[in-house]
């Protein structure tokens, strides 16, 4: 996700930078019935590209939702709960590089279509039990198998789809990219709403990890007729440009994407457990926690269009990154009676935060080269070390027995994204 424009015109909330800008030939629009400007196969496309994006936050916040139950019934030890919530995000960083070499070899939608049959195994395979296969095996195998294989397909689906939009749908990008990034965050809010829910209906917590396979099984129906209709052609990388990986102005933004990871997916892991640790009950967790992430919708439908206004980002990229650390921080030890305003407050900076992160993508860039490679870079190393924020909340957590260690980590989290919010936000371009 990122801005769509260049940096002059930043109009679209999500970062639509296409992951197959590099390839020689260029890639084409994708085939379609009745040829490219079909209203009705347009918005067919549409609708699967905006579905996929739909299911990509789930398998996050649905494990959160129910992890208490899953812990406890299960018996998972500590080391699993930390690893079944932290490899999921390091993978997004590890698979993430492979998107465009997959792409140029077997076409992006080929691949998007081979990545959503992973994440519906993967949905599948995660709440599955192989005690009566192997004895004494129980859930853990599985839940770490198949939580390993949505990460990985995420990961693929995160690099590839905004690609897909900005080249199919050119003239409607401010449509496409709005529809497109609140699938995301409605993704993340869906799963930690309904989930508790199912597993109070059903009683097994298995139930409301299964319920997230069905809409991933329908959108892979969905696009699969859409997938099969293309014909690969062999691409290759064009070799020019900035070398974003030598560039200090790079490597700021890149930390700044970090240190937001790092709160980001530590809210979708750790604040349901975090509220029902506090005496919240699992139902108006799951319901707050959504309610948190609806607010980072707002924050990020009007962030990337405030920081293009400016000169510079270096004001709100501070002022939103100490937001969201105090929020987390509040949400841990802050007053319960108050537990609504500091959900609200965490989503509203979190998505304002996420959303300037990613602008400064193009707001760093001159061209759309190489904001591809900075997007690429950032998603590698953002993804792969911001994962680190879940794995500290769960160590710390183990460590002590309550979460009061991981508000601290947040509001230091918090103040060192200002400082390189602050730093990033310097209005310079990389390469100059």
């Amino acid at each position: 996700m990122g801005a769509v424009t260049r940096a002059d015109n930043v109009d679209v909330p999500g970062l639509l930078v296409d992951a197959e800008i590099d390839d020689v030939p260029p890639a084409p629009p994708t085939a379609l019935p009745g040829g490219p400007r079909s209203r009705r196969a347009l918005a067919y496309l549409g609708l699967c590209l905006v579905l996929i994006g739909l299911n990509l936050r789930t398998v996050f916040s649905s494990f959160a939702a129910v992890l208490p139950e899953i812990t406890s019934d299960a018996g998972l030890p500590g080391w699993a709960v930390v690893v079944l919530t932290t490899v999921p995000v390091t993978l997004l960083g590890v698979f993430a590089p492979l998107a465009p070499v997959l792409a140029r070899r077997f076409g992006a939608e080929r691949v998007l279509l081979g990545a959503m049959a992973v994440l519906t195994a993967g949905l599948l395979l995660r709440p599955a039990d192989l005690g009566g296969l192997v004895p004494g095996a129980g859930h853990l195998p599985t839940l770490l198998l198949g939580t390993a294989s949505c990460g990985a397909a995420i990961a693929l689906c995160n690099v590839l789809l905004p690609g897909l939009v900005k080249r199919d749908f050119p003239h409607r990008l401010g449509l496409m990219g709005g529809l497109y990034t609140t699938a995301i965050c409605a993704s993340a809010a869906l799963g930690a709403g309904f989930t508790y829910p199912v597993f109070t209906a059903t009683g097994e917590w298995t139930a409301g990890l299964w319920f997230w396979a069905l809409p991933a099984a329908v959108v892979l129906l969905l696009f699969l007729p859409v997938a099969l209709r293309q014909h690969p052609v062999r691409h290759q990388a064009a070799g020019d440009g900035v070398n974003v990986w030598r560039s200090a102005v790079a490597w700021q933004v890149t930390i700044f994407m970090v240190l937001q990871a790092m709160m980001s997916f530590s809210v979708f892991a750790w604040l349901a457990p975090i509220l029902r640790e506090r005496g919240v009950d699992g139902g108006t967790a799951g319901l707050m926690v959504s309610a948190s992430i609806l607010m980072q919708m707002l924050g990020s439908l009007f962030a990337p269009a405030l920081a293009a206004r400016f000169k510079d980002q270096r004001a709100i990229n501070v002022v939103v990154a100490l937001m969201t650390g105090g929020g987390f921080a509040l949400s841990i030890f802050g007053p319960l009676d108050l537990i609504w305003v500091w959900a609200g407050l965490l989503g509203l900076g979190q998505g304002s935060l996420t959303a300037v992160a990613l602008t400064m993508i193009m707001l760093r860039t001159r061209d759309g080269h190489t904001a591809a490679h900075l997007s690429g870079m950032m998603q590698g190393v953002g993804y792969g070390v911001g994962s680190t924020g879940t794995l500290m909340v769960g160590q710390l957590h183990q460590a002590t027995g309550s979460f009061t260690a991981a508000g601290l980590l947040f509001l230091l989290v918090g103040l060192l994204a200002a400082v390189f919010g602050y730093r990033a936000g310097r209005s310079r371009y990389i390469g100059a």
